[in-house]
């Protein structure tokens, strides 16, 4: 039996070391996962960790676009699967990497490989690239001496996420280049139209409809006061930018993000379809479900209130309570969500239960993105329209009394 040492991390999210005799690595591992720790390390006999860098992991890399992670994923699957050694595989992807830092990375990677680690542990050196569901996937794959189909199944995870990220961000692209040319119309208008009649106004001394007089006002404020109202902008959003921070700053906005009337459940939708594909994704892959919560609650810290609630229902799983109810307790959940846990679990088809629960939600979000899109053009075209109508009946009333008052 050989010795290793090993690093893990559990179900409190503290990192523990320690070492175990075994035959081989992989059932070190399995055994650290059945005792409910996330594996971060197992390495062949009581040195250090992470080879010679001294118990420090070598953080490499940069962050690599999602749709280039997953076709790297994809190819791996197929080099694999194809018979190709691990080491000349993923030498190869890095020598033909599009993607520049994606290249450095696996060249590293490949090395790393080759001096006797494990791609799990050959990735977790680039935490900026891997994220930890990448890295959970990849150990159960190799556990499971499925690391071929694990990869196929992270690709299409990734690019399932990538395709929602590219909806969300096509919905909301065009009106927000229409908004922005907008508000520049308005300001042009505003600042460089208005002052021109206004002095036109005052040569003539005539009495002003209200609606003129409230635009040449508002035009006064803007030119007289634009540095300082700027100014107060820049510094309002440094504050509240420094108070979402915090953690009573950031516990409130997150909130009231979800309370949002319409948009909270859009938001909801979106967290609720990512939280489940991930779950499913980690559980089909063999990941136990304590780590799989766990991964779930590190890539959560976009929102602390699910993020929170995960760490609820992770230590509730600890104490032995089914998942169900572990997820029910935490009031965030939708009971539609916890019902169908629960027949998964009583009929033992959790993962798919899981994911099929997942494509209701990311149908919810696809219904209202075209929705969303459907509406929302009109609304600021005819916004938009009704203040520089304002704007310009503003200005030609007065005109229109002036030419009255010449006729005359």
């Amino acid at each position: 039996m050989q010795k290793y040492t090993y690093m893990v991390r559990d179900v409190n999210g503290k990192t523990l070391r320690g070492s175990v005799s075994a035959d081989n690595r992989e059932k070190v591992i399995l055994a650290l996962q059945n005792k409910g720790y996330l594996v971060l390390e197992v390495k062949e006999g009581s040195g250090g960790l992470f080879g010679g860098g001294g118990g420090r992991t070598r953080k490499r890399g940069g962050k690599v676009p999602g749709h280039v992670l997953a076709f790297f994923a994809e190819q791996l699957s197929t080099l694999i699967a194809g018979g190709v050694p691990l080491v000349r595989a993923v030498s190869l992807l890095g020598e033909y990497a599009s993607n520049p830092t994606l290249g450095v990375v696996l060249t590293q990677v490949a090395k790393d490989i080759a001096g006797g680690q494990s791609l799990h542990s050959a990735l977790s050196h680039h935490p900026k690239t891997f994220s930890h569901i990448w890295l959970s996937l990849v150990q159960a794959g190799e556990v499971g001496g499925q690391l071929a189909e694990t990869l196929m199944q992270i690709s299409l995870y990734t690019k399932t996420q990538e395709g929602m990220k590219s909806k969300i961000i096509t919905a909301i692209t065009y009106p927000a280049i229409l908004a922005f040319a907008s508000v520049g119309v308005l300001i042009y208008f505003i600042l460089g139209i208005v002052p021109t009649f206004a002095q036109i106004f005052k040569d003539f001394n005539i009495d002003l409809p209200l609606i003129t007089v409230i635009v040449l006002q508002v035009s006064s404020i803007l030119i007289n006061n634009g540095i300082l109202i700027i100014f107060s902008i820049i510094c309002i959003f440094a504050v509240f930018r420094f108070y979402i921070k915090t953690a009573d700053g950031k516990k409130r906005w997150h909130s009231f993000l979800l309370s949002m009337p319409l948009f909270g459940n859009f938001l909801k939708n979106i967290y609720y379809d990512r939280m489940l594909s991930t779950l499913s994704t980690l559980l089909k892959s063999g990941v136990t479900i304590l780590n799989a919560i766990l991964v779930l609650e590190e890539s959560f810290d976009s929102n602390v209130i699910i993020q929170n609630a995960l760490k609820h229902v992770r230590a509730e799983v600890a104490a032995g309570k089914s998942i169900s109810e572990s997820f029910r307790a935490t009031g965030v959940f939708p009971g539609l969500m916890t019902e169908m846990m629960l027949m998964g679990e009583e009929s033992g088809k959790l993962p798919s239960i899981v994911a099929t629960l997942s494509k209701f939600y990311a149908d919810n979000v696809d219904q209202f993105i075209a929705r969303f899109s459907a509406v929302i053009d009109p609304i600021l075209i005819c916004g938009v329209g009704a203040l520089i109508g304002i704007i310009v009946a503003s200005i030609f009333l007065p005109i229109f009394k002036l030419s009255q008052i010449g006729g005359n």
